[in-house]
């Protein structure tokens, strides 16, 4: 745990400049509106360690794969979030000497991004080294003050602007600014040190500037706009521009004589477009439009856009905690960047799990997105949002089909990608990309929490029958015949627990797929019942079987192999578990953790120790279909073993926790996923925020201490052990706790077109409903 930044409610601060957790504050303070994404990257020059990141949502570069052997059936690429043109930049100058932060003596450092604004700030005074008063040998060094705000238009999402002013402390003399658009980047994780960019063009002219530069093989476009004005202690004026451009590169300056005590400042305002949404031809001329929208509109103007446009946001997904002030934080941040990631504008995007903050994952599409971000997007935005998060896999479908048929399948199976930019496999670890398989069962589980939730069961007919069949094709002849247990198996695969590979039953990868076997013929029989003409379609374009296909389904669903511990309700992870010994985590001394940085592989594999909910995330999707004795029993038996070496991981316990009456065991997991990178427990910030495990910090609230419950109704409202009267009350359940340390919270869900507000304190619970 790495514990520099301090405590507030809508804040995140950083007092005194930290050079050592430059990079991690980078992350930290990411800016981004859905369309674009900025790290927290100084605008001047900085010398010192850093990762500069502007990325642009849907442009990717298909970096070659490298592994040290090749394997038949390994995606050919890795899909790269690219690194883009540096909109930031303005580079300072105090009588010729350039401000450098990684050089110069740095004090009364203050870095703040304004959560409930969506703002990031900046202060701090600066003493120039080679600057001094009267230029003789030992005289007083020059200081200026710098504040620096800039944010990421919310309610303009091409748009972006940066008030960059400094104030000369004892000294009367010359500033100068260069403000630039720089194309010229490459990505830090780039395989073979290439670079991504061609340039296409770039131009300079008065107070403004354009690059526009297109990734190789993709040939997707970014067009990137700036125009600047100028002001002297808050008033406008007009300075004289030196404009100037090269290859990839466009600048504009101007320098002033600024008196002792006076503040010069530069406004620069941005535009960052792609081809993805305009035509290559006219992207120049859209970015112009949307510069000069920016510029035209004016900073106050836009702030003022800015603030009414989070304050929408917050008050629908706000949480209240009060009495505890870091919890209240982390929620907070989490709901923050989750915003500021993905909108749902455009179907084509997705939830990378850095978002805008960093390069790890390649910022692709992973499982994370079905079975921790859908609910977060359910509970706090409008209907068409979650939607809009199974449609582009529905998108994908085709992509889907082709990756199975690589590996051997056929027939119209699909195996959804571990990672994706377009639907197509470029995740290359082999006990990932060939053997994490559950992931097709998180996708239609997707569609199952999204029907059951929002009672959009047409979804079905339009797109949802279409996913479901390709998956249950996929497990149909995913599982083994084994003569020895007279039952279906599934073998060499990988649970969410990667502290295991190539095992075989699996117990969550084979449950889900069982189930994912029964909701398809519970979906089909629905699609035929209500839109027969659809389900007609749909058997005519997949070649569907139905008789052949269901009574092989129906066989495996009645044979498949699910281990139990003989005399207990432990469902056994896979076989060979009990085949270790079986330590708590409690027993990893703290040099120790996390044990993925400190121990070779092969002992990692052979230990007992579970990075994340493996049986517990079966449980936790299938809560009704188990009692909360058997709940219990595993909890207690997974969770001691359990390192939550994965971001994921914290969020699924708490809710369990939570569930059982585990009061203090929910309360230290929520903070452990609330503040995992404010707090930096796995000493990994500086690569980027866990954006899609944030989502799992508002489960762990609204599901965990809230008990949140949609009640489970099957298609047809047909009677159940875990739904006796064959459908839910319209509405949703609540059994809250309140953790000792907290005096009250509350929050908002979105359900069927109805706002729910639960307030829970120490006089009980009020719900309200409108």
């Amino acid at each position: 745990m790495i514990k520099y930044l301090q405590t507030h409610p809508w804040k995140i601060i950083e007092e005194g400049f930290k050079r050592k957790h430059q990079r991690s504050s980078e992350s930290i303070f990411s800016i981004g509106n859905g369309r674009f994404g900025q790290r927290a990257n100084h605008e001047e020059k900085y010398s010192g360690s850093t990762l500069m990141g502007s990325y642009v949502a849907g442009v990717y570069y298909p970096d070659k794969t490298r592994v040290a052997w090749w394997k038949n059936g390994y995606p050919e690429y890795f899909a790269k979030v690219l690194n883009s043109t540096n909109w930031i930049g303005i580079r300072v100058f105090v009588d010729g000497e350039e401000l450098d932060m990684g050089t110069v003596n740095i004090t009364h450092f203050r870095r703040e991004l304004d959560m409930k604004e969506g703002v990031l700030r900046r202060s701090f005074v600066a003493e120039m080294h080679a600057s001094l008063i009267g230029n003789r040998d030992g005289g007083e060094a020059k200081q200026i003050k710098v504040e620096v705000e800039r944010f990421c238009s919310m309610a303009d999402d091409e748009t972006a602007a940066i008030r960059y002013a400094v104030t000369p402390l004892n000294f009367t003399g010359t500033i100068t600014f260069k403000a630039y658009l720089d194309g010229d980047v490459r990505n830090h994780d780039s395989n073979y040190e290439e670079k991504f960019w061609e340039n296409v063009m770039e131009e300079s002219s008065t107070g403004e500037g354009y690059v526009v530069t297109r990734t190789r093989k993709t040939e997707l476009d970014v067009a990137v706009g700036m125009k600047l004005s100028a002001r002297l202690n808050g008033k406008k004026f007009s300075p004289t521009f030196l404009s100037s451009s090269q290859h990839f590169y466009s600048e504009n300056s101007f320098e002033k004589e600024v008196r002792q005590g006076e503040t010069i400042g530069l406004e620069k305002f941005v535009s960052v477009v792609s081809s993805l949404n305009n035509k290559k031809d006219e992207l120049l001329s859209v970015c112009k439009r949307a510069t000069n929208r920016a510029f035209n509109l004016g900073m106050e103007k836009m702030l003022d856009a800015q603030k009414k446009k989070w304050e929408e946001i917050w008050n629908r997904a706000d949480i209240v905690i009060e009495g505890d002030d870091q919890a209240q934080q982390g929620i907070r941040f989490a709901i923050f960047h989750l915003n500021q990631t993905y909108t749902g504008t455009d179907a084509r995007l997705n939830i990378g799990p850095k978002g805008f903050t960093g390069e790890k994952y390649g910022g692709s599409t992973y499982w994370d997105t079905e079975a921790y971000c859908l609910p977060f997007y359910m509970g706090t935005k409008p209907q068409h949002i979650a939607r809009q998060l199974l449609i582009y896999r529905y998108h994908h479908l085709e992509k889907a089909m082709e990756n199975a048929q690589k590996l051997g399948f056929t027939g119209g199976a699909a195996l959804y990608p571990m990672v994706t930019m377009n639907g197509e496999e470029c995740h290359n670890e082999w006990e990932i990309t060939f053997e994490e398989i559950h992931r097709n069962g998180a996708i239609a589980y997707a569609i199952f929490n999204y029907v059951n939730y929002t009672n959009d069961k047409k979804y079905l007919a339009e797109f949802g029958l279409d996913v479901l069949l390709g998956i249950t094709r996929f497990w149909a002849q995913r599982v083994s015949w084994s003569d020895d247990k007279k039952m279906f198996v599934m073998l060499g695969v990988t649970g969410p627990n990667e502290y295991e590979n190539n095992v075989n039953n699996n117990w969550y990868t084979s449950y889900i797929a069982q189930w994912c076997m029964k909701y398809c013929m519970e979906a089909m029989e629905w699609v035929r019942s209500n839109d027969p003409v659809a389900y007609q379609l749909k058997v005519k374009k997949y070649n569907f079987d139905e008789k052949q296909e269901t009574e092989r389904w129906k066989n495996i669903i009645s044979h498949i192999y699910l281990g139990t511990k003989e005399d207990s309700n432990i469902l056994i992870q896979q076989d060979g578990f009990f085949d270790k010994e079986l330590l708590p985590a409690s027993s990893l001394s703290d040099d120790e953790r996390p044990i993925n940085q400190h121990w070779s592989w092969d002992r990692i594999l052979r230990s007992c120790f579970i990075k994340q909910a493996d049986v517990l995330q079966g449980l936790y999707f299938f809560e009704s279909d188990f009692s909360k004795e058997i709940i219990k029993e595993n909890f207690d038996f997974y969770e001691p073993m359990t390192v939550h070496e994965s971001s994921l991981s914290p969020c699924v316990h708490s809710i369990l926790a939570a569930l059982l009456g585990y009061e203090e065991k929910a309360y230290e997991l929520y903070m452990s996923t609330a503040r995992l990178d404010l707090d930096d427990y796995n000493h990994e910030a500086h690569e980027g925020l866990h954006i899609t495990s944030m989502a799992g910090t508002w489960m762990s609230i609204v599901q965990g201490m809230g008990g949140m419950r949609c009640p489970t109704a099957t298609l047809h409202d047909v009677p159940s052990p875990a739904n006796p009267k064959g459908k839910g009350d319209d509405g949703l359940v609540f059994s809250p706790m309140l953790p000792k340390h907290w005096k009250s919270y509350s929050f908002k869900v979105l359900f069927r077109e109805k706002i729910y507000y639960v307030q829970v304190n120490s006089g009980g619970v009020t719900i309200d409903i409108t």
